[in-house]
């Protein structure tokens, strides 16, 4: 069965409801790479392999995943499965803290060498912490998308205000915003009450969810084995919401991914995905990451899960607690 493919924002680029996030192709490397053990290629492999498999056709990436880490590990896989540039969609983003907008411009060579001949097709400014503001960064990205450098452009942990002001500004130049990539799941649903979610319906933006397990809380191996987080790599061990207070809090919505799950043949992990990206239409879609194959095999099966109204709307209880909502 063909894996359905949705346009991404108002451009012609297509992308499945699920990606593949590549965060943790960072090779342990600085402060952000840090979170994840450093993966040896043939993992890399095997994982890429696997989300082309499930049907995925899109990687999300970073500069600073790494500092070009992710990017070489992803092109190199690709590489490695015959996939050639144009094949898949790639999206990386810019590191904007304590640069300007013309660091835009200088860096994507970085990008593009990094990515071993895969073209960079969604630029996204990873934050909005530049010393520019966001009007000059869109003017920079216009640029890179006339000049055929970039494909489309996207930001990332934008505020509706900043996402409105970003799309004014590419309308200028006759282009559209892409996408805005936001921290989305079932326990952070912040996105509905701040304005974010509704701007991007209004202006017809994709919302690139990361994250959306919660960083493994919502797959419910953490409540079957609190204990096992002390063995994770990097700082998440010590969030509270790892913690045994923050699992016993969402213990109920996790049981309740559990019951839906039984009910489907599925896993939490899969119910908490396929929720995602259904509950409102095709305006989100989803990158959620894996450090082994079998990770991203039960990740895919979200694709074809159909969760039922009742289903859909009881989930929705049971999470806005998480949000205030």
């Amino acid at each position: 069965m063909a894996v359905e493919k949705r346009l991404l924002g108002r451009t012609e680029l297509e992308v499945t409801p699920l990606g593949l996030g590549c965060w943790q192709f960072s090779g342990g490397r600085g402060l952000i790479g840090g979170f994840w053990e450093a993966l040896p290629q043939e993992r890399v492999v095997g994982v890429v392999e696997a989300a082309l498999a499930g049907g995925m056709n899109w990687f999300d990436t970073a500069e600073a995943y790494g500092w070009g880490a992710s990017e070489e590990a992803l092109s190199a896989a690709l590489k490695t499965l015959g996939k050639k540039p144009g094949e898949v969609v790639i999206a990386t983003k810019w590191h904007p803290t304590f640069r300007r907008a013309s660091s835009l411009r200088t860096t994507l060579e970085d990008r593009l060498r990094h990515l071993g001949g895969f073209p960079v097709d969604l630029h996204q400014v990873h934050h909005p912490t530049s010393l520019a503001t966001v009007e000059e960064e869109m003017r920079v990205m216009a640029g890179l998308l006339r000049e055929g450098k970039i494909r489309a452009v996207g930001v990332s942990n934008y505020t509706a205000g900043m996402m409105r002001r970003a799309h004014q500004a590419l309308q200028k130049h006759g282009l559209a915003l892409a996408s805005n990539q936001i921290r989305y799941s079932l326990l952070d649903r912040q996105a509905e009450r701040n304005g974010v979610l509704a701007a991007a319906k209004e202006l017809g933006i994709t919302i690139i969810a990361y994250s959306p397990l919660a960083q493994g809380i919502l797959t419910a191996r953490l409540h079957a084995d609190p204990a096992s987080i002390r063995l994770r790599p990097g700082p998440r061990k010590w969030l509270p919401r790892f913690r045994e207070r923050g699992l016993a809090r969402t213990r109920p919505l996790v049981e309740a991914l559990e019951e839906i799950g039984r009910a489907h043949g599925a896993t939490p992990g899969q119910v908490a995905l396929a929720w995602v990206i259904r509950f409102h239409g095709p305006t989100v879609v989803a990158i959620p990451g894996a450090s082994r194959p079998e990770q991203v095999r039960e990740n895919a099966g979200a694709l074809d899960l159909a969760l039922t109204p009742r289903e859909l709307a009881r989930l929705d209880e049971l999470s806005r607690p998480f949000s205030g909502l």
